[in-house]
């Protein structure tokens, strides 16, 4: 009979130094790293970086319940423009915490900061900024900001403060 590998993560919590990294942050997301995201660099990928702020994009919106904004407005969003600075490389195994804020609100769009913090190096590995527009895709051109989407991150902010 074969003996069952079982994986375990080396690194899943952050100590209060680099929990500290992710304060200014609305929301944050854990995920381990895949193993299919090393490349034959034995590093992570550099396009992983932007799944793993897009994974962080759709879990900062889920907690607005954009979809339900979305549905009612007739609109939805765009990524215009995405950038990385990457700090450390990141390998597998290794979990990481994604931070997502909002830096600014304007007519139609908004600027999404990402953070990820690697549990193995307890430090930055990346830091990245998303120009989020909205569209009516009806129309087929940008739209103004949902009001109800911009009450829901202002909602989010002082939930925030508060806690």
């Amino acid at each position: 009979m074969k003996k069952m590998i079982k994986h375990s993560n080396k690194y899943p919590k952050l100590t209060k130094e680099a929990e500290k990294l992710l304060e200014p942050y609305l929301t944050v997301m854990e995920m381990t790293i895949p193993w299919g995201d090393m490349n034959a660099g034995n590093h992570v990928s550099n396009t992983a970086y932007f799944r793993y702020f897009e994974n962080a994009r759709v879990h900062f919106l889920e907690q607005l319940d954009f979809a339900q904004i979305d549905e009612v407005q007739g609109g939805g969003i765009i990524l215009a423009s995405i950038s990385c600075k990457f700090r450390i490389p990141l390998i597998y195994p290794d979990t990481i915490s994604i931070g997502t804020q909002i830096l600014s609100i304007e007519h139609d769009r908004f600027t999404m900061d990402h953070i990820i913090v690697s549990h193995k190096h307890q430090k930055i590995a990346a830091e990245g900024e998303a120009l989020v527009v909205t569209y009516d895709y009806a129309k087929n051109c940008k739209s103004p900001v949902p009001q109800a989407l911009i009450s829901k991150i202002n909602s989010l902010i002082r939930e925030r403060l508060l806690n």
